[in-house]
């Protein structure tokens, strides 16, 4: 690389980190104001609360980066432009694309971060950051579904519950049913509850019922209590809400395939967090590229014009990337292209930007 990729390299990765030491304290400052309330009453200790913003550092900078990444360029570049260092380098005979080299270089750079954090470290992080929110900051309310659960454990077993109480580790109107490998229901289990013993790790039924079906009979077999056991965790009910936040990109996959085979009805909520993720290092690429392309032009409002135009194209990009997400997860809309649209449009309006700056 020569000089002038050097020079805008560094500019680049030094602006993006300094937006990055800036905002999140501030961030982190924010939300303890916001939270120390709950934390004092809910008794959180010390170490857990310097845990949680560790987590929530990477876990709020993860979602951050893309808006942090595109506010750097117009930054950077806009002063590049305002002190006409842009028309000098484009002078002396480079070519506007080979000016864009570094840029993409240091996109490269963010999006194989990004790719790593996104992939490996924030499922870690997410962890700790939801586990400690729903202990201390929303105590009380639940991080899952708690009614009306239905799952297919595998291809021949099903379970029901009315209601799940996550904390008690019991469910309420307990169905589960076999059938053979005709597809004709084999026996089925009824229960008032079932009850997680972590003691003994069984499984305690009250109520219990058991109607085995015959080909010309029935037999049914009834007691007021049965400790067994069953081939499922008594969290395979209800997974909380987010868990597929919190598995790397190996286990995700598994995950998806389980829940999959299971039938899970929230299935394209799991699937919207594998896409998002790979998205994530190319939307570094777009943003790079709309950035280069408001801010290369010197203005008459200055840089104060370049950061409101940008403001305002990250604002509708995280709406659009929402919306599509939204519809992903609580309709049938398909995850993959909730995840392109937004990628494809603003693609788009970056390279017609783009040429617009060229010329």
């Amino acid at each position: 690389m020569g000089i002038i990729d050097w020079y805008i390299l560094k500019r680049y990765l030094a602006t993006f980190g300094l937006m990055l030491m800036l905002f999140v304290p501030i961030g982190i400052m924010l939300n303890l104001a916001e939270q120390i309330g709950k934390m004092i009453d809910n008794e959180a200790p010390l170490n857990e609360i310097l845990i949680y913003y560790m987590n929530f550092t990477i876990y709020i900078g993860s979602l951050l980066f893309p808006i942090f990444l595109f506010l750097s360029i117009i930054f950077f570049t806009s002063k590049l432009a305002n002190n006409t260092e842009i028309v000098a380098i484009l002078s002396s005979g480079v070519s506007f694309g080979r000016f864009l080299r570094p840029y993409f270089i240091g996109a490269s750079i963010i999006a194989v971060l990004m790719f790593f954090l996104g992939m490996f470290i924030v499922p870690n992080a997410s962890v700790g950051y939801n586990e400690f929110k729903y202990k201390y900051l929303k105590k009380g309310k639940q991080d899952r579904v708690t009614s009306n659960i239905f799952t297919q454990l595998n291809e021949d077993d099903y379970i029901y519950v009315s209601s799940f109480d996550p904390a008690r580790q019991i469910g309420y109107n307990f169905t589960f049913e076999h059938f053979n490998e005709e597809d004709k229901l084999d026996y089925k289990i009824t229960a008032a509850n079932i009850r997680w013993i972590p003691n003994d790790s069984i499984y305690r039924l009250t109520s219990y019922k058991k109607r085995k079906v015959g080909e010309e009979t029935e037999l049914v077999e009834t007691k007021r209590r049965l400790d067994t056991v069953f081939n499922f965790k008594i969290d395979d009910l209800t997974p909380v809400s987010y868990v597929a936040e919190t598995k790397n990109l190996f286990e995700l996959n598994e995950f998806i395939e389980v829940q999959r085979r299971k039938g899970a009805s929230n299935i394209n909520a799991y699937v919207l967090v594998k896409y998002k993720r790979w998205a994530l290092p190319v939307s570094a690429f777009i943003l790079t590229i709309i950035g280069v392309a408001v801010s290369s032009i010197k203005r008459r409002g200055g840089m104060g014009v370049n950061l409101a135009f940008g403001m305002g194209v990250a604002f509708i990009y995280i709406f659009f990337d929402k919306v599509f997400g939204t519809l992903a997860e609580q309709s049938g809309f398909s995850p993959l292209l909730a995840v392109l649209i937004p990628n494809i449009v603003f693609g788009l309006l970056g390279i017609y930007l783009l040429q617009k700056a060229k010329r």
